[in-house]
């Protein structure tokens, strides 16, 4: 049972990376930007970027001794890496070397000329290379090309590539392959370099999944399955639960438990009204309670060109038991911290 179980499980969790994916590639998932050091960020995920190219292959990291401040959601650039490196490991045979570095760059005009879709600027520039098998220029022109994959049945989508150009093109930034046959390629990535802000710290991934401190959750959710699992899953957690299909319904159960709910946990897109228009009625019949939005394509009613309107909490579907988790006590305990002051 155990063995049907884990293949059940990776079944899902491929579903829903080609889902992330296939949304990343139509710029319809929701992005929630910040500033930060990339140099930072790449670091502290060497370990997992290790894990996931093998031992036999080296991993190589070259920063550039300047911070390399980007503004972009910070999971992109894990899917980036991500992306990056599996295609860079299936590229090599037996042993080889992984090389990611970065550095600072500024484009003229002139330089602009030669590279396509470049505007003049500071670029954050980030190159992972690799000394495999490298590519013919036939198949360097059609790499980026979503489905397009040069690997065995079973083994690519095709979707990785197309993934890392619709991020990088959604945040502004640009592409520059080079590679040769037998030799190896590199993936010249350029981020706008950001100034005037300073970079927030992202917090190291944790193990334990913080539980409840006794809080009373109004979950919002019209397909059934969802609902179930949902309640499923907080009720794990701990909390108390009220559960409701509709927008209808879950007015009802706010007015008639007004004092005592802490969070609405809401859809996006549903039937009667989008979770915007819920969430203000809601907030109106309990000013005290926070709000969590949750969806898998948020149909531009919380987001502006992709990006997530300013003050807005959400999560994008499909989660994780540790993501919710998560995520409602990083919404409960930082609200909780600014009214405190």
């Amino acid at each position: 049972m155990h063995n049907h179980l884990s293949r059940i499980h990776d079944a899902a969790e491929r579903s829903a990376n080609l889902t992330r994916q296939l949304l990343a590639f139509a710029r319809k998932q929701a992005m929630a930007p910040m500033v930060f050091d990339l140099n930072a960020s790449v670091a502290s995920m060497l370990n997992m970027l290790q894990r996931l190219i093998g031992e036999n292959l080296t991993l190589e990291w070259l920063p550039t001794g300047t911070p390399c401040r980007v503004k972009m959601d910070p999971g992109q650039l894990d899917q980036i890496l991500a992306n990056l490196c599996v295609n860079a490991r299936d590229a090599i045979t037996n042993v080889g070397t992984i090389t990611i570095k970065t550095a600072l760059i500024s484009l003229d005009e002139v330089a602009c000329k030669a590279i396509i879709d470049c505007m003049p600027g500071d670029y954050v520039q980030l190159t992972v290379s690799d000394n495999g098998c490298g590519m013919d220029p036939e198949t360097a022109t059609h790499i980026f090309e979503p489905f397009y994959t040069t690997k065995a049945l079973g083994r690519g989508t095709g979707l990785g590539l197309s993934t890392v150009y619709g991020i990088v093109k959604q945040n502004n930034g640009f592409i520059k392959l080079y590679s040769e046959p037998k030799i190896g390629s590199a993936f010249n990535i350029y981020l706008p370099h950001h100034v005037g802000e300073n970079a927030e710290e992202i917090l190291p991934a944790v193990d334990d999944i913080p539980q409840s401190q006794g809080e009373t959750i109004l979950m919002v959710e019209d397909d059934p399955m969802l609902q179930e699992m949902g309640g499923l899953m907080l009720r794990h957690l701990g909390y108390t639960i009220l559960s409701a299909a509709t927008p209808r319904e879950a007015i009802q159960l706010a007015k008639e438990n007004a004092t005592g709910i802490g969070l609405f946990l809401t859809d996006v897109v549903m039937p009667e009204m989008n979770g915007r228009e819920l969430a203000e009625k809601l907030i109106q019949i309990c000013p005290q309670a926070k709000h969590l939005f949750m969806s898998g394509y948020t149909a531009n009613i919380i987001v502006h060109r992709g990006i997530l309107d300013e003050g807005i909490n959400f999560i994008q579907k499909p989660f994780s038991l540790k993501d919710l988790a998560l995520k409602i006590r990083t919404v409960m305990d930082r609200n909780e911290d600014t009214v405190s002051e």
